[in-house]
């Protein structure tokens, strides 16, 4: 899988392709449906089969306090990408610039001048340019004028809804991992790599797996059952808080994993915390022995569920 990075990067071996235009946060189901025609069309043209993505998401950008939690960090959006089986991946800075291109020009100028564009395959609701004022209809004008053919994917519907990244943030909000699986495809996890943190949780019995978090506005929050998956070894049962550590002053969004008889040095290791269940929301106590004791019941609570499995 080839990765070009934003529009100065694009070469003569990006051409031709065949685009998906999206933000793919999660890569779920309906985006996988959408990748399958992608891919059988570019085989069918000779062309690369293309995702166009934007970063940051365009709702971080106009409106950073506002925007939806991401499902997945920008590296993990691009690995899932990968797995669907695209050949290259569009990754356009999203900024001012971009932001006031109007439709005729965003296809212009990035599709047609950039990757040579020889069909674009699109969501029964894509919307695009400035203001989202491009839309099928414009689309399929600007291919008569340009060369360039437009398949649409109806909407997938799960239990009768739609699949969407939306619907995803909404189930887990409300703690529904297995709702969450049955329209991302694969259980939601976090990956990142496991740092080096204050190591208080060792001074009272539990040691955590730390890892930063580069944006706060996630779609979990609070305490968890949760499974560690290594790189080629055993996974590893734990519980789990995402949050700031109210009661020791914390500043800043970690997850932070106690893995249940576990004591192998893991720092450094890339790893993905899946979570199987919610213990309770994030709070703060009146004191470090307060919090102790309430660890020690959600390693309790944790346990439980994996004995129910």
């Amino acid at each position: 899988m080839m990765l070009i990075r934003d529009f100065y990067n694009v070469q003569e071996q990006h051409r031709p392709s065949v685009v998906s235009i999206g933000n793919f946060d999660g890569v779920h189901l309906g985006h996988v449906r959408l990748l399958r025609l992608l891919k059988e069309k570019a085989q069918t043209l000779g062309a690369k089969a293309t995702a166009m993505t934007f970063e940051p998401h365009p709702h971080e950008f106009f409106s950073p306090q506002n925007a939806p939690p991401r499902l997945l960090r920008w590296r993990d959006k691009i690995e899932k990408l990968t797995d669907a089986g695209v050949d290259q991946v569009f990754s356009l800075r999203f900024n001012q610039a971009l932001a006031q291109t109007s439709a005729e020009d965003f296809v212009k100028k990035y599709l047609v001048e950039g990757i040579g564009v020889r069909h674009v395959v699109i969501g029964d609701d894509f919307r695009f340019g400035r203001k989202r004022g491009g839309d099928v209809h414009l689309l399929r004008e600007l291919g008569t004028q340009w060369n360039f053919s437009i398949s649409t994917v109806d909407t997938c519907i799960i239990g009768e809804e739609r699949v969407s990244s939306t619907r995803i943030r909404e189930v887990l909000r409300q703690d529904d991992f297995d709702a969450a699986a049955s329209l991302l495809g694969y259980r939601y996890a976090i990956h990142g790599r496991v740092a080096h943190g204050d190591k208080r949780g060792r001074t009272i019995g539990f040691p955590t797996a730390n890892i930063v978090l580069p944006h706060d506005n996630i779609p979990v929050w609070g305490v968890y059952a949760v499974l560690m998956h290594f790189e080629g070894s055993a996974t590893q049962t734990g519980v789990a808080n995402v949050g700031i550590r109210p009661t020791i002053g914390g500043d800043r969004v970690l997850l932070e994993t106690h893995l249940f008889d576990f004591s192998k040095d893991i720092y450094g290791e890339r790893v993905r915390v899946e979570f199987k269940a919610k213990i309770r929301p994030e709070q703060r106590f009146d004191s470090f022995e307060a919090l102790k004791e309430q660890i020690a019941k959600d390693a309790i609570a944790a346990r439980r569920c994996f004995e129910e499995v």
